[in-house]
């Protein structure tokens, strides 16, 4: 992610999601930024405030750093980077996994856990909130909605008591129209 791909329109916060950070050997000067999978992984969310003003404070964070390390910041406006032995480099991709690993031993919750798993969660949140699977899909970056019919949208337990609970209203308005 790029200081550009985080702007702001009339009040609403958005993060632009157009590339894809390709280091197989995990080496942090060795990358290349590439496209996304597919025309469909290209594509522009709505986020929280909340995101936006810690998004905000990372790149603030960052100038300070850039300011303190001079010609060794390798500066390309990228928002999450190494701090230390090569500041300004994007972070390797591994390093959030060992970060997540460390954090779920401390937490003492499953070690199993990926990063890929809080798009899992997230996706049965919105859907949980009443979301539309339409709305799902593009905000995931989908052109199919049977992939997200079929890998992500895992109906939570709380939609579906309120499925059955919507059902019995309609029931219930039904049998009070033939009486």
């Amino acid at each position: 992610m790029k200081i550009t791909d985080v702007f702001e329109e009339d009040g609403t916060y958005f993060l632009n999601i157009n590339k894809t950070l390709y280091n197989p050997k995990n080496i942090l000067k060795d990358y290349k930024l590439v496209t996304t999978k597919n025309k469909a992984s290209r594509r522009i969310i709505d986020i929280d405030p909340v995101v936006y003003e810690a998004l905000q404070n990372v790149i603030a964070y960052n100038e300070q750093l850039k300011e303190a390390t001079g010609e060794d910041y390798h500066d390309e406006d990228f928002i999450f980077v190494n701090s230390n032995k090569y500041p300004g480099y994007p972070h390797y991709i591994k390093f959030v996994q060992h970060r997540m690993n460390r954090i779920l031993r401390i937490a003492n919750m499953n070690p199993h856990l990926s990063p890929h798993a809080f798009r899992h969660t997230h996706t049965s949140l919105l859907a949980e909130a009443g979301v539309e699977l339409e709305r799902i899909m593009k905000r995931l970056g989908h052109a199919n909605d049977e992939i997200t019919k079929r890998i992500y949208l895992h109906i939570t337990k709380p939609v579906r008591e309120k499925d059955a609970e919507r059902f019995s209203q309609l029931m219930d308005q039904v049998i009070n129209i033939e009486t």
